[in-house]
């Protein structure tokens, strides 16, 4: 028997935005509704497994009920704007599923299904109608079976005859007289007032219909009830028709196909890649692009082969994949125990011991034999405590991939192995075990580990190095991304000294200060309550205090710190709560959670810097994040206190770019103004203040300076007038006045904003001087938000990116510079335009030189790079 399956596209989404927290990709399109619909979906189409399959939505123009009645729907608000986007995509989704979907406008997703439904019944199809709206009941009949639904697959209730009846006692013709009498709030339905469920129920054991009841309405005792009744015959008639599901839409059925087929794989891949929806990739093991030509040849799999014969293979072929098994990196005193190396399509998987790798030492350092492998760094470290120097390796295919696929967030081999058409070994580790230490595997999941990480690696190694070449950014991964890694694995391996003593002195005041601060928001507040639950605090502010509400969220009232400072002159509260925040944030994030990372054998955090992260090329700094160590508040610069040298035969020496990126503004938009300011060696803000303003640089007052600054950088984020006068707290009329203004002055700043955004529409992709893009598919979207974002992007990323070049080249050439010269001196820290090296006493002149001449001389602008370095004996001192 044919199975018809048609839902309710407009409900079920809905539904499926409330009930799954806010989730989002990386570009910043919304996807919790997505991934809760297609959860349903699936959930469906395997229970019933349909034949055909139509997805009914609804448009957001006026149907034929509101030509009869105004207030129709009336009292609905808009649905919230992270939702109507999630209504585009999921169509893009059903696209690639090659499922059906209707759309009709003056019809609701209800008329176009009802009309599917009824044909389909007619021609014999078994119908399943799912909806999260009971008035699908109506469609009910001997081969129509109605799927209500409340949040999804798990709790759904099936509805035929039999069930209608006996739940309600009802036909499905008198759900819509039902409706009639009591009305619907939901739709604006006005229904006969004062009738009611019960009274309705009443009334149609009795009469049937609407209107056998009128036609009986004399019969009907005296009563107000009644009298209503009696009085509201029009409204009740109105109300059937509006409650009545229009089964005739003009749907040109003999037209339709609804057949379940085939997908295209490669289509719905990249879709589903967009949105991020990696787990319906795997699910339905989906691939990427089938232009990459990848050999199909068998691998030969060789365990414990002879230290003299492996290298002895490894010289005659000059190249090797590897991978090596760790219980820990050997800065935390581990261990290593399996190494997997790959010489073509064979691959040697060997129990080994720090002695093991030693005697690979001459094949490791050969700069006659070229290495791959994925993570590399990881490597680097291990064999650095063996002291061994890894050279020549060129290829780290996480690294490649991330530079062909910036936004992509996810260069696991789940994912490469998808991307490529690879098939993982059949006990590759899940998520869950990968999560553990690699020593707690069973030895299976190990070796199938190893074995996949070098066949992936040999058989995408050279697709990638081609791909990067057509794309022009081989130089940038062979010269700045490869050379890189040797870099962040020494400053990883040496890691960052800290005074535990200073940060549980930190950790004492800091919790001193919560207790008088919770005492003071309870004292305030008239009663004891959990401070950090929105629920409980949105209560006390906008219903105890009566304080008026800024922002709703799905769960009651917004207390997020913009809520909380336009608050903060309405009452004495709001600012101890917005005090209580920032310490405790402090207290839990940086002191209590940098406690964790102090390694016990060194006494130093180690943070882990991530080369594919950010897809503008910025560094990431994880476990912990000393990147984001606040500098705002005098509270969050104390902490710098606790990074220290060594000891007093050392020193920090921090150098920090002086406005890079308004620097290279200048440089990309040839602004003559910026240009001259940044030449002359005179004051950018002031410059800004000075032409936007209109007065002379010695009459620019603080105020006009902090407010020029902020333009400044502003433009370099393209901010809009809304969010200049937001950052300002000043009218939104008198921000677009400066950036207009602005925008007059520096006419090539203009130029650039304008010609860069054409441009990336044009190629679709942005990039830096070096090379590095950003593509930008939110340029082409239906959705304004969307597209909007995607403009900021394209101001953005050339600028910021190039800042992250810059950088990272600065790096390899102060690294290079201080190994060359064999000082003992070491880089330690980067935190975005800022390098710190830690630096016996006596090497310290000249690594302040090397600092500065290597940073400032690491790239030819039309304005000079200028740094700002300081030294001391810890990271607060050298600010």
């Amino acid at each position: 028997m044919n199975k018809y399956l048609i839902i309710d596209g407009s409900s079920i989404l809905f539904r499926a935005y409330y009930a799954l927290p806010t989730m989002q990709t990386k570009n910043g399109e919304h996807t919790n509704a997505l991934v809760g619909f297609m959860n349903i979906l699936l959930k469906a189409i395997e229970e019933i497994e349909p034949t055909n399959i139509a997805v009914c939505f609804d448009l957001k123009e006026k149907t034929f009920r509101s030509d009869l009645y105004d207030q129709y729907k009336a009292n609905r608000t808009a649905a919230p704007e992270d939702l109507s986007e999630q209504f585009t995509y999921i169509k893009e989704i059903l696209s690639g599923f090659n499922i059906n979907y209707f759309e009709l406008g003056g019809f609701e997703a209800d008329d176009l299904a009802g009309t599917l439904a009824q044909d389909a019944s007619q021609k014999g199809f078994n119908v399943y109608l799912l909806s999260g709206d009971k008035d699908y009941l109506q469609l009910i009949d001997e081969n129509t079976k109605f799927l209500y639904t409340k949040t999804g697959m798990s709790d759904i209730k099936v509805y035929d005859l039999e069930t209608l009846n006996e739940e309600m006692g009802l036909t499905p013709d008198q759900i819509i007289d039902l409706k009639a009498l009591m009305g619907d709030k939901s739709d604006n339905i006005p229904g006969i007032p004062g009738v009611g469920e019960k009274t309705a129920l009443k009334l149609l054991k009795e009469f049937k219909n609407v209107e056998n009841l009128y036609l009986n309405k004399d019969s009907l005792p005296n009563n107000k009830t009644n009298q209503k009744i009696k009085d509201n015959e029009e409204i009740a008639m109105l109300s059937k028709s509006l409650a009545k599901i229009d089964r005739d839409a003009p749907l040109e059925l003999n037209k339709i196909d609804t057949s379940v087929s085939e997908y295209n794989e490669e289509l719905l891949f990249n879709i589903l890649s967009r949105f991020e929806l990696n787990s319906l990739i795997k699910r339905f093991q989906l691939t990427g692009s089938k232009e990459f030509n990848i050999e199909a040849t068998e691998k030969n799999i060789i365990y414990n082969i002879e230290l003299n014969k492996l290298i002895e293979k490894i010289k005659g072929n000059k190249d090797f994949n590897f991978k090596i098994l760790s219980n820990n990196k050997s800065y935390n005193n581990g261990k290593i125990f399996k190494i997997g190396i790959g010489i073509l399509d064979d691959i040697y998987i060997l129990d080994v011991d720090d002695n093991f790798l030693i005697d690979l030492k001459e094949v490791f350092e050969s700069e006659e034999v070229t290495k791959s492998g994925y993570e590399i760094k990881d490597e680097i470290i291990y064999l650095k405590s063996l002291d061994i120097d890894l050279n020549n390796y060129i290829q780290d295919i996480s690294i490649s991939e991330y530079l062909l696929n910036p936004t992509d967030s996810d260069y696991t081999l789940d994912k490469l192995s998808l991307t490529y058409n690879i098939v993982l070994e059949e006990n590759f580790p899940d998520k869950k075990l990968l999560k553990k230490p690699i020593d707690t595997w069973d030895e299976i999941n190990q070796n199938d580990y190893l074995i996949s990480i070098l066949w992936i690696v040999e058989k995408v190694k050279n697709i990638q190095l081609e791909k990067l070449k057509s794309e022009n950014m081989l130089e940038l991964f062979e010269s700045i991304e490869l050379p890189l890694t040797k870099v962040l694995a020494d400053m990883e391996y040496t890691g960052v000294y800290v005074d535990k003593d200073a940060l549980f002195e930190i950790g004492k005041d800091l919790d001193s200060e919560l207790e008088t601060l919770v005492s003071e928001i309870y004292r305030l507040a008239g009663e004891e309550f959990n401070i950090n639950s929105p629920k409980q605090l949105g209560e006390i502010l906008f219903t105890k205090l009566d304080l008026p509400p800024i922002k709703k969220t799905k769960t009651g009232y917004s207390t997020n710190i913009d809520v909380l400072e336009k608050l903060e002159d309405k009452h004495e509260i709001i600012s101890y709560i917005i005090r209580y925040r920032t310490i405790s944030k402090l207290k839990s994030t940086y002191v209590d959670g940098l406690t964790e990372f102090i390694n016990p054998y060194t006494g130093r955090i180690h943070s882990n810097f991530k080369q594919n992260v950010a897809a503008t090329g910025r560094l990431s700094s994880i476990d912990p994040n000393l990147q984001n160590i606040p500098v705002k508040t005098e509270e969050g610069r104390q902490l710098r206190k606790i990074f220290i040298s060594k000891d007093k035969n050392h020193q920090l020496v921090d150098a920090d770019y002086s406005q890079i990126e308004l620097r290279l503004l200048a440089d990309i938009s040839i602004d003559e103004n910026m240009l001259n300011s940044f030449k002359n060696n005179v004051d950018i803000h002031s410059t800004t203040a000075s032409k936007v303003f209109h007065v002379d640089l010695d009459e620019v007052t603080p105020l006009m300076r902090s407010r020029a600054k902020a333009v400044n950088f502003g433009i370099v984020y393209g901010v809009s007038d809304y969010g200049l006068s937001q950052n300002l707290r000043i009218p939104r009329k008198e921000a677009k006045e400066y950036i207009d203004n602005y925008l007059k002055q520096f006419s090539g700043v203009n130029s650039y904003m304008k010609n860069i955004v054409e441009s990336a529409k044009e190629k679709g992709y942005v990039e830096t001087k070096f090379g590095r893009k950003r593509y930008l598919p939110e340029l082409a979207s239906r959705n304004k938000n969307v597209r909007n974002f995607g403009e900021r992007i394209a101001l953005n990323m050339p600028i910021q990116g190039t800042a992250a070049d810059i950088i990272k080249i600065a790096m390899i050439r102060v690294y290079n510079s201080l190994k060359n010269k064999k000082l003992k001196s070491k880089l330690i820290l980067q935190i975005h335009d800022e390098l710190i090296i830690e630096s016996p006493m006596d090497e310290l002149e000249m690594v302040k030189d090397i600092l500065k001449t290597e940073m400032e001389n690491s790239v030819n602008l039309r304005v000079p790079l200028t740094v700002d370095l300081e030294t001391g004996a810890s990271w607060y001192e050298t600010k």
